[in-house]
């Protein structure tokens, strides 16, 4: 049987009927079709579906959709500012992951993402021991995540106006 669900998604009200077992994850990304937060180990260990709800960093693979009743999800999908020809405008901390490299095959960047938002919004010029310990809970098996914390950094001083001149990523 099927259960009424309202929430904000993105900054949209969304209302749907859904099965009780189903994860916030599944209804995201087959019911929502954001595809962003990625399905891993499906456990709480590896990060990647991760999203935040009403601000908090979660792994929506450990919560139900219907635990989400009432409450605000933002996705990796609403990072990215307007969208200008045709393409959205990265925000600071993507355009910092694209310039450090810090994603190569992709599957963790969105979870990653997420954590170093709620980092960025704690913290606005985290050390690295800072970085590494925000993003401890998110699994990287690509990249050795010394990009990933260079990523995160550089993000910072773009956000306060800095630029990557003299950085090497």
């Amino acid at each position: 049987m099927k259960t009424p669900l309202t929430l904000t998604i993105n900054g949209e009200t969304v209302e749907a009927l859904v099965e009780p077992r189903t994860t916030l994850l599944t209804f995201l990304r087959e019911q929502c079709g954001l595809t962003g937060p990625k399905r891993g180990c499906e456990e709480g260990e590896c990060g990647c579906c991760a999203v935040l709800l009403d601000g908090e960093l979660v792994d929506s693979c450990l919560i139900l959709a219907l635990e989400a009743q009432g409450h605000a999800v933002s996705t990796v999908e609403a990072l990215a500012g307007p969208t200008t020809g045709g393409q959205p405008a990265l925000s600071p901390l993507q355009q910092a992951f694209v310039e450090a490299g810090a994603a190569q095959c992709g599957f963790c960047t969105p979870g990653m993402l997420m954590a170093a938002t709620t980092l960025l919004e704690q913290d606005s010029t985290p050390d690295e021991l800072t970085v590494r310990r925000a993003l401890s809970g998110n699994l990287c098996r690509c990249t050795g995540y010394d990009r990933i914390v260079r990523a995160v950094q550089l993000a910072a001083e773009l956000r306060h106006g800095g630029t990557q001149q003299g950085r090497t990523p």
